[in-house]
């Protein structure tokens, strides 16, 4: 099965952000999962093709969140949160990422 081929420069832009919190660290540890905040537009094959390309490990699957942003209020202001849509990346066995930024 061929892998399709991707702009490389779009690819060096879906993914946006590393997720680094309680929840991202618990899916981290339980099921060799990392999770990104991914542009809206993003695919699962183009989200699976960046990692592999940035970070060079495997991927075995991707899964996808849209999680919609919500209406806060600032004094008098009324504001919004921006839409979110987070990509959870999971890895094959014996394939890691750091994201802590230090040496291997």
């Amino acid at each position: 099965m061929n892998a399709p081929k991707f702009d490389e420069g779009r690819l060096m832009q879906v993914l946006v952000a590393p997720i680094v919190s309680e929840k991202a660290t618990m899916v981290a540890e339980k099921s060799n999962a990392v999770t990104f905040k991914v542009l809206q537009n993003a695919t699962k094959p183009e989200i699976k093709a960046a990692v592999e390309l940035l970070f060079k490990v495997e991927v075995k699957g991707v899964s996808v969140v849209n999680t919609k942003g919500k209406t806060k209020r600032f004094g008098k202001t009324v504001g919004r949160r921006d839409n979110v849509r987070k990509a959870y990346v999971l890895l094959k066995e014996g394939q890691e990422l750091n994201l802590s930024g230090e040496a291997a």
